[in-house]
């Protein structure tokens, strides 16, 4: 009997145990960039500290930068929980970058009708040109190195691993487990934590064995702030924010004192400071965009009939085309919005300047010439042999006429002849 109850008590102290097993669940959708890894990293560094089983990030990615792909490559080597990446869903890839981050997790697997490839540095945001450029081989060099580096760490083909580097290219699920670049292809996320029961990987910490037949699914999605900073670097979204610190910054100085203008300004400037901080930006292109807010804030100061604006509006559009230094579609800002914000551009300081040349063209009233046609009260009578006063614009004045007034008749103001005016 007493044998029996330590049996049941093990037993039951096992299932406790085997269902308490805990998989962190993530998903990377999206161009690999500085907010990517450091997201991953906080995902990571959270699996960590909860001791859970494992981290499954599901992947589907065109690439993206370099250097965070280096930050996400080491967080996953150095990472005491395992890390298992998974191409999905069907017709997902991990393009460029992407293969860098499938091949440094302790177990990478594919789903069908996924393909995984084309890692050459072009493809990554880095520095792009002939093959015969010098710069360019020093930076392919140093890609074919980390992947034969990171294939070797994880017992993956280096050779092959290489070809997506120097050849670009690119494996279906099938090729790439017959060429020992993944380990499984599993249909979908179920079929995945079965088939990695029982697998033994290495990780900071030793050899482990993965105990995920009942383990729960702890899926990880951004909180609101992690959302936003995703948000924020969006290249468009930049670039919006650059727009609205132009525009703010322009209408505040055609309008002193409107405030609202400029604090939107200076909020969506600080937004855009963030936003670029996190994105491949070609200096040069910011700087032309910089040079086209100097040429409008000029054009308020001199008069030069349209041609400052008109620098402005070519260094802007340059500017706009060269500001994120990325052969990435997906790291650009699109043509469209370029070609909108663009004309929208133009046609608010070419209506700014023509409404400059009317104010140019109107006849310049100071002092007391500006009484000149305004009309006047009569507040006391005027006859021609004698004058009576007049109030207009809140001031008594006294007024003469060859015409005889009442009081409160309405009358004009024909001149003024020092302190007289001639009314009518």
């Amino acid at each position: 009997m007493k044998t029996i109850l330590i049996s049941i008590l093990f037993l039951f102290s096992f299932g406790i145990a085997d269902a308490s097993n805990e998989i962190l669940y993530a998903s990377i959708d999206e161009g690999i960039g500085s907010f990517t890894a450091e997201y991953i990293a906080t995902i990571v560094q959270e699996a960590e500290e909860g001791e859970y089983e494992a981290v499954v990030i599901t992947l589907n990615t065109p690439g993206g930068l370099l250097d965070a792909t280096r930050d996400i490559v080491s967080t996953f080597l150095e990472s005491e929980v395992p890390i298992v990446v998974y191409v999905a869903p069907g017709g997902a890839r991990a393009g460029s970058a992407g293969v860098f981050i499938t091949l440094s997790a302790n177990i990478a697997a594919m789903a069908p009708g996924t393909n995984i490839g084309a890692a050459h540095p072009v493809g990554m945001g880095g520095e792009s040109g002939d093959s015969s450029d010098v710069m360019t081989q020093k930076v392919t060099n140093d890609a074919a190195a980390l992947i034969r580096s990171i294939a070797k760490k994880r017992k993956k083909n280096q050779d092959y691993a290489e070809l997506t580097v120097r050849e670009s290219l690119s494996y279906s699920e099938t090729e790439a487990l017959d060429s020992n670049l993944i380990d499984l292809i599993a249909k979908n996320r179920n079929a995945l934590i079965k088939a990695i029961h029982g697998m033994q990987v290495e990780t900071t910490k030793g050899l482990k064995t993965l105990n995920t037949k009942s383990a729960k699914i702890v899926v990880r999605d951004k909180d609101w702030k992690e959302s936003l900073l995703s948000f924020i670097s969006d290249p468009n979204i930049a670039y919006i924010f650059i727009l609205l610190t132009m525009y703010g910054i322009m209408i505040e100085l055609y309008n002193p004192g409107a405030i609202f203008p400029g604090v939107i300004g200076v909020m969506s400037a600080i937004l855009a400071g963030f936003s670029l901080q996190m994105l491949p930006v070609n200096y040069a292109g910011l700087a032309l965009m910089i040079v086209a807010i100097v040429l409008f804030i000029l054009e308020v100061k001199i008069v030069s009939y349209g041609m400052l604006s008109l620098g402005g509006i070519v260094s802007f559009l340059l500017g706009s085309i060269m500001l994120i230094d990325s052969p990435g579609d997906f790291m650009q800002i699109g043509i469209e919005i370029i070609i909108v914000a663009t004309l929208v551009t133009a046609a608010l300081f070419i209506s700014i300047i023509t409404l400059a040349l009317k104010s140019q063209r109107k006849n310049v009233a100071s002092g007391v010439n500006t009484l000149v046609g305004k009309e006047a009260i009569v507040f006391t009578a005027i006859t021609p042999e004698t004058m009576g006063k007049v109030k207009v614009t809140g001031e008594l004045w006294r007024a003469k006429s060859s015409k005889s007034f009442q009081k409160n008749d309405k009358v004009i103001v024909k001149s003024v002849d020092g302190l007289t005016l001639e009314v009518e």
